[in-house]
């Protein structure tokens, strides 16, 4: 095996590596970034590519297990509620999100303190406030000021344009005065609203850094550490070849599946249920925002397949727990856009809407561009029962273990959707539409993956600190989503990042404690 050396190892190029590692660039140290997917063309993974709709059923399709490349390990969802969804490569999942970009609530950090429900974070909205800034920035988000359900955001680019399907929705929203906002969007604009991906954030400011190395196609097999410490790697190269690579600092950034996946893969003799696992909840706790979703149709034309697909308006209406629900915590009201022409035509043939022959574009145009679809974004309380574990009966390609995910729905989770499903139809009906066809959950939507390596102050009920360290090793951090000790009920892109900036901000301040 070849021997290789750095300062900090990043495994994982997705939208926490690539943050921590433009932060951490700005120190004097080398990184060496290993993922185990590859480089995207943009041009593919675009709304404007007249392939997109045929591309989305194969290499970019939202499931490994259907997409099945080398980058992907086996899932096995069969004991779940929801299926997972994600992406390996470089950008992660961020290749194939829809740019929704809202930050968490300051309630969010303390939920057993409001609610009594799950656990506190053991840092505040305010720690992280100013790491939400500095994210926005880079990545460019649009939005309105003002917006009263958060403390001010500011420092926005000009809302984008909700168009025909927004206005409508909003009327409504005023009708029952209900709380709506334009949403914040990390879009760009003027490139047919395509969205900002980490690659088109963070990586083009990495690739300006002299002391950042990206090995693509290098998928890490094993953390090497005695019982204090981590050492290094060990890592099949693009060219199949096993090497090593040793490091001060290691950071894991490899969502909330598959860091739980190395971590339990990089068992030794220190460590026999895992590395970094002494309170045994690593893979445990873990979190996947259930989803409902609501869709009416209208009479009248709203351009719904205008525009950037997951960003029009959103609700926080019924956000916060209420002494009157039978339930704790809420839900957001994500209004979407329609789907493209073959998305709706697939879809509306799933559920018997679509009549074929003589009267298809007929009834095909009873639905395409005049819909509005709401999805439920429920939050998603943390159960040491909803798990994931290696699966040595389902390998990847090099022979490593895959995925098992045990998931149930709780029934705290069940009366959330139910009333968020109901609300919606409301404000659908009260908009006007004509039908309103609605389910939950959605089985195939898991790509929130959250709090399988836990955040909290005792080691004995958590895999890491306020910082992303490990308890059990001190120079071994983890920078993704996996660390949350909640969910929320908004897409977790933004407060990723933001915890990411702060675990190197962290590291940067504290460099002579790991040499």
């Amino acid at each position: 095996m070849e021997k290789n050396f750095c300062d900090v190892i990043i495994v994982g190029a997705g939208a926490s590596g690539l943050a921590a590692a433009w932060k951490l660039s700005n120190s004097k140290i080398n990184i060496s970034i290993l993922d185990q997917g590859s480089k995207q063309d943009p041009k593919k993974y675009h709304k404007k590519n007249i392939e997109w709709d045929l591309l989305k059923k194969g290499p970019f399709n939202i499931n490994p297990n259907l997409r099945k490349s080398i980058s992907d390990y086996p899932i096995d969802c069969r004991n779940s509620d929801i299926d997972i969804a994600n992406f390996n490569g470089i950008g992660g999942s961020t290749i194939l999100y829809s740019g929704h970009f809202p930050r968490f609530h300051p309630s969010d950090f303390k939920v057993r303190t409001l609610d009594g429900v799950a656990s506190d974070w053991p840092i505040s909205y305010q720690e992280i406030e100013k790491f939400y800034e500095i994210n926005d920035l880079i990545t460019g988000i649009h939005g309105l000021e003002g917006d009263p359900a958060y403390p001010k955001i500011k420092n926005l680019k000009k809302p984008i344009e909700t168009g025909l399907l927004g206005k409508k929705i909003i009327d409504a929203f005023n009708k029952l005065r209900w709380h709506c906002w334009t949403s914040y969007s990390a879009i760009d604009v003027e490139n047919n609203f395509s969205v900002r991906t980490a690659n088109q954030t963070y990586l083009p400011l990495i690739k300006k850094k002299k002391n950042v190395e990206i090995q693509e196609k290098s998928r890490v097999i094993k953390i090497i550490s005695d019982n204090k410490k981590t050492k290094g790697v060990i890592y099949i190269d693009k060219n199949g070849i096993k090497k090593k690579i040793f490091s001060k600092i290691i950071i894991l950034a490899c969502n909330g599946i598959g860091t739980p996946r190395l971590l339990l893969m990089s068992k030794n003799r220190y460590f026999k249920n895992g590395l970094a696992n002494s309170s045994g909840l690593v893979g445990k706790n873990l979190m996947l925002h259930p989803l409902g979703f609501a869709e009416g149709v209208f009479s009248d034309y709203l351009e719904s397949d205008f525009g950037p697909e997951g960003c029009c308006v959103y609700s926080h209406e019924f956000y916060e727990t209420r002494k009157k629900n039978p339930y704790k915590r809420g839900f957001t009201l994500q209004v979407l856009r329609g789907g493209s022409a073959l998305e709706s035509a697939l879809y509306y043939n799933k559920i018997g809407k679509l009549k074929f022959g003589k009267n298809f574009f007929k009834s095909f145009f009873k639905y395409y561009n005049r819909t509005i679809p709401i999805a439920i974004i429920s939050e998603d309380l943390p159960s040491k029962n909803n798990l994931v574990k290696l699966d040595n009966n389902n390998k990847d390609f090099f022979g490593l273990p895959g995925v098992k995910v045990n998931y149930r729905l709780d029934d705290n989770t069940k009366k959330i959707l139910k009333n968020g499903v109901n609300k919606a139809r409301i404000l659908l009906s009260t908009a006007g539409a004509r039908e309103i066809n609605f389910f939950a959950p959605v089985r195939y939507a898991g790509w929130h993956l959250m709090g399988t390596t836990k955040m909290g102050n005792d080691k004995k009920y958590s895999v890491v600190n306020k910082n992303g360290q490990t308890h059990d090793l001190k120079n071994l951090f983890i920078a993704d989503s996996s660390v949350f000790a909640t969910s929320s009920a908004v897409n977790p892109i933004s407060t990723i990042q933001a915890l990411s900036l702060k675990l190197a901000h962290y590291i940067n301040n504290n460099l002579h404690e790991f040499y």
